[in-house]
Formats: structure tokens, C-alpha cells, sequence
């Protein structure tokens, strides 16, 4: 079991940043690749970035490349979601995830751990 949770999150305004942090705990972190998905109201849950075991690999999805960066800090169990020019249509529930492989990293449905995810707002 790994045991996952997020912070970090609250009420920014537009162009604003926010820096994620989601702690892990239970079995060795460094075997996992991380994941952030985020979900807003009444949508689908969609991939945001993800980072390989040692962080050699990193992907974002087009919506948000260029303005998020993933790092993780293997030292510390703990995986990172830097956000900067934040938008009204970022405000979501954002949810880290631990994978064991990182195929499929943009597929929630491969991902075999979730936090219970952090409140980002964006105000216009």
C-alpha cells in the first residue's frame, strides 16, 4: 500500500501560481512513477503531468505545458506540482497518483494509488 496526500491547493487569482505537494508514505517511492490528474465539476477526471522513478521523464498534457512543472524529491517521498500562470479553467480538485510502470501515464486507469486530492480555485 502507499498511503498519499496532497497540499498545497487554495484560492489564487488569475496569472497567480500555486505550488503542490503530495507526501507519500507505506511502501518505496522511488519504485513508482507520480502522476497529477485534476477533476472540476460535472467533468471527467484529466492528466495533468506525470514523472518517471527518477524523474528522467516528464510529460504534461498541452493545456497546461509550459506554465506546470513536476519535479519529485525522492529523498523526501514527495512529488511536486509547481503551477504558474494559473486560469479560471484550472479550478479543479487535483489529485497525485502512484503508478508502477509509467506506461499508460496519462491513463488514470493505470494508476493503482490516489490521494484524496486538493482544492484549486482560480478566481477571474
Amino acid at each position: 500500500q502507499v498511503q498519499l496526500v496532497e497540499s498545497g491547493g487554495g484560492l489564487v487569482q488569475a496569472g497567480g501560481s500555486l505550488r503542490l505537494s503530495c507526501a507519500a508514505s507505506g511502501r518505496t517511492f522511488s519504485n513508482y512513477a507520480m502522476g497529477w490528474f485534476r477533476q472540476a465539476p460535472g467533468k471527467e477526471r484529466e492528466f495533468v503531468a506525470a514523472i518517471s522513478l527518477n524523474g528522467g521523464s516528464r510529460d504534461y498534457a498541452g493545456s497546461v505545458k509550459g506554465r506546470f512543472t513536476i519535479s519529485r524529491d525522492n529523498t523526501k517521498n514527495t512529488v511536486y506540482l509547481q503551477m504558474n500562470s494559473l486560469r479560471p479553467e484550472g479550478t479543479a480538485v487535483y489529485y497525485c497518483a502512484a503508478n508502477l510502470g509509467y506506461a499508460g501515464y496519462n491513463d488514470y486507469g493505470r494508476y493503482d494509488y490516489w490521494g484524496q486530492g486538493t482544492q484549486v480555485t482560480v478566481s477571474s
